[in-house]
């Protein structure tokens, strides 16, 4: 491994739910440092996509490669998935995801839900955690609601929460999964703002959006999905005012209106 490696490299990656055929040899690569982000029509496959590079869901074919390090799988096709526990674990704790549906502990604080996982699941020392979680409760701008429950919370909120939360893993990439779907517009910006501040400091990202101006804006790279293929990919100022597929074209100009 190298340090010049990829934090995340897929190749050809085919995922099936039985007959049907949901992604049909995706590659996607995403540099140390830089932001990647999927858009595409629903059911083109982008959730699907970043469920597979966090190893949630298991593809049937192709290569998913971890700062340089292939994943091990065991069994072929629809019996295919990862054939070395530990080094799942180890890739998944380094790939925090952030789902639209915010995905809080109802009866834990919003310090609590941070701290979950980092104590439980990294065994780190309990009261080094918690000055690191209430360091990214106050990034994320929600440092005065640690002791507050989750349905004490606007959306936004929780969804600042659930940012936090994957940060305090101290992950090598942010998975982002529509994260600002569910939200009102108004609460949306907070999020958004959130996003545009992880991605100004160089963290590396992968974000399923809808929010064209979101990927617009953080993006070193945009690829546009169709139906589990990729259609057409690049830099966003080239993607989003120069479209050469009639699909993007039509996709951007039904997103506009």
């Amino acid at each position: 491994m190298t340090n010049a490696a990829p934090v995340i490299k897929i190749r050809d990656l085919h995922k099936s739910y039985g007959s049907l055929e949901v992604l049909k040899g995706v590659d996607i690569t995403a540099p140390a440092g830089h932001v990647v982000s999927l858009i595409g029509s629903s059911g083109s496959g982008k959730s699907t996509l970043l469920r597979c590079a966090n190893l949630l869901e298991d593809s049937q074919q192709g290569d998913v490669i971890f700062c340089g390090e292939p994943v091990i799988w065991k069994g072929n096709g629809l019996n295919r998935h990862p054939g070395d526990h530990a080094q799942m674990i180890r890739i998944r704790t380094n790939l925090s995801m952030v789902f639209q549906q915010f995905n809080l502990w109802a009866h834990m604080t919003i310090l609590q839900n941070v701290m979950e996982a980092p104590v439980t699941v990294l065994k780190r020392d309990k009261a080094e955690v918690e000055d690191a979680a209430r360091k990214y409760l106050d990034k994320v701008g929600i440092g005065d609601k640690c002791d507050a429950y989750p349905a004490q919370l606007s959306g936004g909120q929780q969804q600042r929460a659930a940012i936090a939360r994957a940060l305090c893993m101290e992950p090598k990439a942010l998975l982002f999964d529509e994260p600002t779907s569910a939200l009102d517009p108004e609460l949306e910006q907070e999020v958004v703002k959130v996003i545009k501040d992880l991605a100004a400091e160089g963290r590396t990202m992968i974000i399923v959006t809808h929010d064209m101006r979101l990927a617009a804006d953080v993006s070193h790279h945009v690829v546009f999905l169709h139906q589990g293929k990729i259609e057409e990919e690049g830099a966003p100022d080239v993607l989003f005012n120069q479209p050469k597929t009639d699909r993007l074209r039509g996709f951007l100009s039904a997103t506009v209106a």
